[in-house]
């Protein structure tokens, strides 16, 4: 049977794909880690967060500087002078910068500082944006929409694949279900399924997941056990006061404290992660 992503899946290309960004590789052996704050607030924050990441052991800072969010009323993001700290914190620490794009109109501006694109999963179905980015060939970081089946998400990434661009990595992070005690329910089924049905590599991204910061170390083993290619984590220096999504941000040191076994975990696995 033909399945009608022809591009990202599994007759197109049988084996793994692997993403380069600069000089990491995503979808290898070596697991991606990309944490930092939902959004990015101020100079301080995003600095001081960008350091403890990576002295944890990540090679990717994500920070929002655009943020869709539900109410028109919640925090945006400081949007372009976002963007100049990202460069700021890139700069400084070298990790590679993920951050979100809104729109269409957003992307241009997005492109010039962003390592990696984030479509978020509010913006999984937009389809113009979705072609944009296949426009261009900056990896992209494709989220699982909140209510989307596993075929509507490699079909979102099929958008960006058939404008040319084939440097995609998704990413599950939780479906909306009935069940309230969570932010959502973390999916994770869908590793081993995308692994069968496409080369992409998949990530996994245990905050947006949970919701719930205490829970988020449990998941994000569950996911490396379950074979993801990497983890989002969002980590915040003062949760309490985060901007965004405080309660599901981990704090430098847990994070660190979960990047020991997660290490520990990829070696059982055959993976790798390399010490900070």
């Amino acid at each position: 049977m033909t399945e009608p992503y022809t591009l990202v899946g599994r007759q197109a290309r049988p084996e793994d794909s692997e993403i380069r960004v600069g000089d990491a590789l995503v979808g290898g052996k070596e697991l991606a880690i990309i944490a930092g704050p939902c959004s990015v607030e101020d100079r301080d924050q995003v600095l001081q967060i960008a350091r403890a990441v990576k002295q944890a052991g990540a090679k990717f800072l994500r920070g929002g500087a655009f943020k869709p969010r539900t109410s028109p009323y919640a925090f945006q993001g400081i949007k372009e002078d976002g963007l100049v700290l990202l460069r700021e914190a890139r700069a400084e620490t070298g990790l590679k910068i993920v951050t979100e794009v809104r729109d269409v109109l957003t992307l241009e501006a997005v492109a010039a500082v962003a390592d990696v694109i984030q479509i978020g999963a509010r913006n999984m179905t937009n389809f113009g944006l979705l072609e944009a980015a296949g426009d261009l060939r900056t990896p992209i970081l494709l989220k699982r929409g909140m209510s989307a089946t596993i075929e509507e998400l490699l079909m979102a990434a099929e958008y960006v694949a058939s404008r040319g661009n084939l440097n995609i990595m998704l990413c599950e992070r939780g479906i909306r279900t009935f069940e309230r005690y969570t932010r959502n329910t973390l999916d994770l089924s869908a590793v081993p399924v995308v692994k069968k049905l496409s080369h992409l590599p998949i990530l996994v991204d245990p905050s947006h997941g949970v919701g719930l910061w205490e829970h988020v170390p449990a998941m994000a083993l569950a996911a490396i056990a379950a074979g993801a290619d990497g983890l989002m984590v969002e980590v915040h220096h003062n949760p309490a006061e985060a901007l965004s999504d405080g309660p599901q941000s981990l704090r430098p040191d847990r994070f660190a404290e979960m990047m020991l076994k997660v290490r520990a975990l990829a070696g059982v696995l055959g993976r790798t992660l390399e010490a900070p």
